[in-house]
């Protein structure tokens, strides 16, 4: 369980280095409804981090 846990922190910590605060706000969204078994919070994140992720291969 260690690891998971420290797998967690650095996924967080490359997410908010790579997409800043919306990263981290989208990954918490996503992480909290998969917890919460709540689909539309992590309905909510996932796009939040899919639009992140292809919003610079859409716009050029």
């Amino acid at each position: 369980m260690p690891a998971l846990t420290f797998l967690s922190a650095v996924l967080e910590q490359t997410v908010q280095w790579k997409y800043g605060t919306a990263g981290t706000v989208g990954l918490f969204l996503l992480t909290v409804g998969i917890r919460t078994r709540s689909p539309g919070v992590s309905s909510a994140g996932a796009v939040i981090l899919a639009l992140l992720v292809t919003g610079p291969a859409v716009s050029s």
